[in-house]
């Protein structure tokens, strides 16, 4: 019997909601209201709270948790092939399609992108539409744009 905690934690785009056990992260979801954080995070979610900290401080590019999304098999695959889009990059809702080998499949990968229920750490922010259009987001296009910028800038180095 799974013993589901909840925490939540202050980023600069909204309040991300935590779901987990010792399974592993079942769910993260950004919430406009502006809740009180707690102080004390329970223990199976501490590691998920300081790696997504990293990630804004833009100290982390790659996550290392257990992940327990709740989806069907194929919402599954189509979440798994999301974590092997590189930090810092895009790819089309095309591309994703033909990836996970069946090109007629496009709105049932854009529906599984959108139900994606652990935010960030499986990037669904990378995917875009082919002409570069940052395309629907479950948590709000401007979220979406201030993500990719947040990748893209993280690692700029100037030239003198």
């Amino acid at each position: 019997m799974s013993n589901l905690q909840t925490t939540y934690y202050k980023t600069p785009i909204g309040i991300a909601k935590i779901e987990g056990d010792e399974n592993g992260i079942q769910s993260i979801s950004v919430i406009d209201d502006d809740i009180e954080t707690p102080t004390k995070v329970p223990t199976c979610l501490q590691e998920c709270v300081t790696q997504v900290d990293e990630y804004f401080a833009g100290t982390r590019t790659a996550f290392d948790l257990k992940l327990n999304p709740k989806g069907t098999v194929f919402q599954q695959s189509v979440w798994d092939e999301l974590l092997n889009i590189p930090f810092g990059r895009t790819r089309s809702y095309l591309e994703q399609t033909k990836r996970l080998g069946d090109v007629k499949a496009i709105r049932a990968v854009a529906s599984a992108n959108g139900k994606n229920p652990i935010w960030i750490v499986i990037p669904c922010h990378r995917v875009v539409g082919s002409d570069g259009s940052l395309t629907g987001y479950a948590g709000g296009v401007w979220r979406k744009k201030w993500l990719l910028e947040h990748e893209s800038g993280a690692k700029q180095q100037t030239l003198f």
